[in-house]
């Protein structure tokens, strides 16, 4: 009902950056909480960070401030940049959204995931 396509993966060098982003687009209402989430090969999904529709954020202590999410909420997009790069940040990453849509329902919406590879 309410697609999320993130953009703005692919292959960087170890301690390159990249910056993710993630639009919602279709009939929405009101979009609350927005995430970022990554799956490295053979791995669970964890978390990377969050932010509310009020601008307060949350992010995975194993990231050591490497990482910065924010969001433009007249654009229904949140990012995520990334910098100093490491391999173990290889990953799929994808977007998150708690919002509700035109209709009223209020659910978590997810994207199909874009790919990051570290590697020299």
């Amino acid at each position: 009902q309410v697609p999320l396509v993130e953009s703005g993966g692919g292959l960087v060098q170890p301690g390159g950056s990249l910056r993710l982003s993630c639009t919602a687009s279709g009939s929405i209402f009101s979009i609350y909480d927005m995430g970022w989430y990554r799956q490295p090969p053979g791995k669970q999904r964890e978390l990377v960070a969050t932010i509310t529709n009020g601008g307060s954020t949350n992010y995975a202590d194993s990231l050591k401030g490497r990482f910065t999410i924010s969001r433009d909420n007249a654009k229904n997009t949140v990012y995520l940049q990334m910098n100093s790069l490491k391999p173990e940040d290889t990953a799929v990453y994808y977007c998150n959204a708690h919002l509700m849509s035109g209709d009223l329902s209020m659910r978590d919406y997810w994207g199909k995931g874009t790919l990051v590879a570290v590697s020299s």
